[in-house]
């Protein structure tokens, strides 16, 4: 990179020019370090570099924010520095009527191997200037975070004169004064390093981001106090500009994730032949499943998937979405590694956990409530005649979005039923479904899988169309929920899914496919319908994803009962846990409200219902006791 050998003011001149036509400005300082200030803000974070140069970790601690500066502190280049900042300073004061520059710098000491770390941090400001609604709060978010599971101390100094050891002010109190800005100076406990200065990769990233965090809350703070501005939430003072770094490494993880479907490798091709021999072996003798090849070399596409450097994307909130991603797909690929072996078990708990006590007590509880199911003679719908009703279903949303959806496909190797793939549904062949749950199917399928993978698609990041980390809970969840608004979600689907949860907690517990199928089958289950819900689960060998259906509509019966927007969830497929980065990347647009919502929503039946989700109600609730015949 070549760098400027000074930074004179008309260069300055054309930075501040850029800022006030609503452009960013990225400028790379002499010697080493950048400016970056993506719009005007009024506030600016600074870190300057010690000229010995020995200070690792240090300088990541500001990428958190939207305006920052990197510079040297090497003889000769801090007037420089200084003479920068308050010229950035004088602008924003006149846009915003205030200005805060708030210097990071690291203190003694570090984290010796063996040890936890100590997180600590100090405030330092001025004795006398009206800062401390600002001050309060950032030492208030500080405490409130934690590194490595431990807590923050947090102290406040004031101090006549705020600079790092062995450095003079960036801006002196004349400075201010012509500027009409104000200073702070924040001390880090270099916990992410040792004593040595080996760096903690990890303890770096989640540093960075509680730092990043809390100046955010300050500044927000700052900014009501003592500025004109009114941003609504702090996230709208973060970062919003998206570097080319993320979109690449958003694109190549997208690529490693769509190259490959779990669930549809995991199911078997032969299952209603299996079922065949299970009958004739008088279900006394497991039958033997075959899986479909494998279209990818996962030890291939693990190289690729490890090739991608997720620490090149400087936004802290980013990186983590991309880090999660990464170990999510790699544990997928070992999973399809071990296919049909006794570690696919393991791998499927890493990524789709067990049975909790809690849950299981849940499903005992709706199973006993229900009782034993009620024969009736049921009119099914076959495989091409359900895929009429989702080509009409998908060509009503097309009404609205004309690229929305692919057609279905029916096909042979598909004995779940019904499986959305990449925003694709399928309909296994030999499918017969209830023609009553024609509809809540539908919105299971459609309504949800296919809603979400396009609004996933028209977002800036592919990964909210293949999917976060742990994104199956929520889906499963919110699809069933979908069942329910369209009134489908009667007894019989209720067993099930409680089915399915006993089932897999048989598996965990060490049970075998016999006495699982027979688990199932003293619940009152038919012989075919236990064998297709321990098929779902023994799958594999051993995919315990199907206990996520119970657990995912709990969770969303719980996040309903909070009173939050159930839109949202409709943004893309993503996890319970990144809700609030959702929100923090809409606050900052990075991400776009959904392009399309489900059309059930609209439905005077769906609304009423969902105004019962709303002011409360659990799983054993939406379905009412079953009457005996």
């Amino acid at each position: 990179m070549i760098r400027p050998a000074g930074i004179d003011a008309g260069r300055v001149d054309a930075m501040l020019d850029r800022l006030a036509s609503g452009h960013a400005v990225r400028h790379s300082m002499p010697v080493w370090g950048r400016l970056h200030v993506e719009r005007e803000l009024p506030f600016l974070v600074v870190y300057r570099r010690p000229a010995a140069g020995v200070d690792p970790g240090t300088d990541r601690l500001v990428l958190g924010v939207a305006s920052f500066l990197q510079a040297s502190a090497a003889p000769g280049r801090q007037r420089e520095t200084s003479q920068l900042v308050e010229r950035i300073a004088r602008h924003m004061t006149a846009v915003f009527g205030a200005f805060l520059v708030v210097e990071v710098w690291a203190g003694e000491g570090g984290t010796p191997h063996g040890e936890a770390p100590a997180p600590a941090f100090t405030v330092i400001r001025p004795e006398a200037d009206g800062l401390e609604p600002t001050v309060g709060e950032l030492a208030a978010a500080l405490a409130g975070s934690r590194v490595a599971r431990q807590p923050s101390e947090v102290t406040t100094d004031m101090r006549a004169r705020i600079a790092p050891p062995g450095m003079r002010p960036v801006l002196t109190s004349a400075a201010l004064a012509r500027s009409g800005a104000h200073l702070l100076g924040l001390e880090v406990a270099p916990v992410y390093r040792t004593p040595g200065g080996e760096l903690y990769p990890a303890l770096v990233r989640q540093v960075t981001r509680r730092v990043g965090t809390a100046l955010d809350r300050a500044f927000y703070r700052f900014t009501h106090t003592r500025t004109t501005a009114r941003p609504v939430h702090y996230h709208q003072l973060g970062r919003r500009a998206t570097v080319k770094a993320v979109f690449d490494v958003d694109s190549r993880l997208a690529d490693v994730a769509s190259r490959f479907d779990v669930v549809l490798q995991v199911t078997p091709v032969n299952a209603e032949q299996a079922y065949a021999a299970f009958k004739r072996a008088r279900y006394e003798r497991a039958p033997t499943f075959h899986y479909r090849p494998l279209t990818v070399d996962p030890g291939r596409l693990k190289q690729r998937l490890w090739s991608v450097r997720p620490e090149r994307v400087e936004d802290p909130t980013l990186m983590h979405v991309f880090r999660g991603a990464q170990f999510q797909l790699d544990r997928q690929l070992t999973m399809l590694s071990d296919l049909g072996r006794a570690e696919f078990l393991h791998e499927s708990l890493q990524l789709y956990g067990g049975v909790e006590p809690g849950l299981l007590a849940a499903a005992t509880r709706i199973l006993d409530r229900l009782g034993p199911p009620v024969r009736r003679r049921a009119t099914v719908l076959s495989a091409e005649e359900f895929r009429g009703l989702a080509l009409a279903e998908i060509a009503a949303y097309r009404e609205r979005v004309p690229e929305f959806g692919q057609a279905p496909l029916v096909r042979d190797d598909i004995y779940a039923g019904l499986l959305v793939s990449h925003g694709r549904l399928y309909i296994g062949s030999a499918a017969r479904l209830p023609a009553a749950r024609a509809d809540a199917l539908l919105q299971h399928e459609v309504g949800t899988h296919m809603v979400t993978y396009h609004n996933g698609r028209a977002q800036k990041l592919r990964l909210f169309s293949e999917g976060l980390p742990g994104y199956d809970e929520l889906q499963e969840g919110l699809a069933v929920l979908g069942e329910y608004l369209v009134g489908g979600l009667d007894a019989e689907r209720m067993r099930v899914l409680a089915a399915r949860v006993l089932a897999v907690h048989a598996l965990t517990d060490g049970a075998d496919f016999v006495e699982t199928f027979r688990l199932l089958t003293g619940r009152g289950f038919s012989r075919r319908a236990a064998f297709t819900i321990t098929t779902r689960v023994f799958r594999g060998g051993g995919l315990t994803k199907d206990a996520m259906y119970l657990r995912g509509l709990s969770g969303i019966l719980d996040y309903m009962a909070e009173g939050c927007d159930p839109a949202r969830l409709f943004l893309g497929k993503f996890a319970a846990e990144h809700v609030p980065i959702v929100d923090e990347l809409l606050l900052r647009n990075v991400l776009a409200e959904p392009v399309v919502l489900p059309r059930y929503l609209e439905r005077t039946d769906a609304r009423e219902r969902l105004a019962r989700v709303q002011a409360g109600l659990g799983v054993e609730d939406l379905v009412p006791r079953q009457r005996s015949m």
